[in-house]
């Protein structure tokens, strides 16, 4: 027997739905989705155009596709309702959880985001502008206000008769908070703990002290929380300590992942794109790109400028232009290991702009301690091969750029965090640039002063 591996076989189901899209020969392209599961259809879907992904959709029985498309990227969904009919899409929408029609609201045009609320039953409309009612980077807009929740006087066993109750419609059974009169959190107790107990044992002998966030803290720090706590959901409150929604683990998760790659592209120069790479538009990725190069090559003009000040020096010493890469990269490098690890420890609240004193005296130390070792090698090497003089040159100048390079991309993201701003924008390419320019000002200056310029 031959097996063929998941890989293949959506490589192959791809060619041979793309032929059958450009044929439009339907009844061959239905007979094909027909032998796909969930997964499968996800990552082809991600792989086409806007209008064949709309087609293949179409084609896909209705229980299956309102799964798919509860599943979809937001933005893969706002492109999806672009080519529906109106029908298609309010009961595409009316399908969701009140958290994730606000996932999608967000990508949608106001215009059009108005209509769809319109076109909700009026409890499912309420449900979801609660939910949009609070800050666009809030937990409380990522939270689901569709939750099971027990008092202290229910027993166990009406208690499990609630949630059996609401196994249709609840984000989750598994974690259940516990209110008081005034729906103020007092405790959380697990479906685990509620099955152990005796049917007419109370609630409040086997509940625990709650973890929970305020529904206005932000949804990156809450997901954090809850990550770190293991928890299968964290209870939301509002500013009287009530309960408003929950956090689940698996929306805790999605957030961590949107912010990885929202960092991980601005690190790089450029904006998330929020949709698989072969399903997005080629505009779509230059407009990602290019403000960032913009932006980049106006900064990189201080590079030039100090060059230029500088001319007269390099006329006289022309070997100083030889080591001008390696010191800036050595800048540029170091500037980015501190923003990079400062950055994460913003994410996981080890430190807040409050403590930039005291991260801009440890990253000093940092890049002196890392430039005294770079120097004394780099200035052994360059003594050697050109003379000691240009060699003293070398090893000061990497002393001074590393300590330079470290306190600044160990403060820039403490510095965005105050105005706030996501850290991630002053993070590797605006630093490396700005470090460049900087590390030519010392290495200059240095060259001047050693060779007696």
């Amino acid at each position: 027997m031959t097996f063929t591996t998941p890989a293949v076989q959506i490589d192959v189901t791809d060619q041979t739905l793309r032929e059958a899209l450009a044929d439009h020969d339907l009844v061959s392209l239905a007979r094909q989705l027909g032998t796909l599961d969930l997964s499968e259809i996800l990552d082809l879907s991600g792989r086409l155009e806007d209008r064949e992904r709309a087609v293949v959709f179409r084609l896909l029985p209705k229980g299956q596709a309102i799964e798919v498309f509860e599943r979809l990227d937001p933005a893969l969904q706002h492109e999806l309702l672009h080519d529906l009919q109106s029908g298609e899409v309010a009961e595409l929408f009316a399908a969701l959880e009140p958290d994730d029609r606000v996932w999608l609201l967000d990508e949608l045009p106001a215009g059009l985001a108005t209509r769809l609320l319109r076109g909700l039953p009026e409890h499912e409309r309420a449900v979801t502008a609660t939910v949009l009612g609070y800050p666009q980077d809030s937990v409380g807009r990522r939270m689901s206000p569709a939750f099971v929740a027990a008092h202290p006087g229910d027993t166990a066993g009406e208690t499990l008769e609630r949630v059996r109750a609401r196994l249709d419609d609840a984000e989750t059974v598994y974690t259940i908070p516990v209110l008081d009169g005034t729906r103020k959190l007092v405790g959380v107790i697990s479906l685990r703990d509620v099955l152990r107990a005796a049917p007419q044992q109370d609630i409040a002998e086997v509940m625990v002290d709650p973890h929970s966030v305020s529904a206005t803290e932000t949804a990156e720090l809450a997901a954090r929380r809850c990550s770190e706590l293991r928890l299968s959901a964290l209870p939301v409150v509002d500013a009287e300590e009530r309960l408003v929604g929950i956090l689940t683990l698996d929306d805790a998760a999605r957030i961590l992942e949107r912010e990885q790659d929202e960092d991980s592209a601005r690190q790089g120069g450029t904006e998330p794109l929020r949709r698989p790479y072969l399903g997005t538009p080629v505009r779509t990725i230059v407009r990602s790109r290019i403000v960032w190069l913009l932006v980049l090559a106006v900064g990189a003009t201080l590079t030039v400028q100090v060059l230029d000040a500088f001319e007269a020096t390099l006329e006289q010493v022309t070997v100083l232009a030889l080591f001008v890469p390696l010191l800036i990269g050595t800048g540029g490098n170091t500037g980015n290991q501190a923003a990079t690890t400062v950055t994460r420890a913003l994410a996981l609240g080890d430190v807040g702009p409050r403590d930039v004193l005291r991260v801009l005296a440890r990253e000093l130390r940092v890049g002196l301690l890392m430039g005294l070792l770079l120097g004394v090698l780099g200035a052994g090497i360059a003594g050697l091969v050109y003379e000691p003089r240009i060699g003293a040159v070398i090893g000061l100048t990497l002393v001074g750029i590393c300590a330079v390079a470290a306190a600044i991309g160990g403060i820039m993201p403490l510095i965005a965090r105050a105005v706030k701003v996501d850290p991630a924008v002053f993070s590797n390419p605006f630093i490396s640039t700005f470090v460049d320019a900087t590390g030519l000002v010392v290495y200059f200056l240095i060259a001047r002063a050693v060779l007696g310029l």
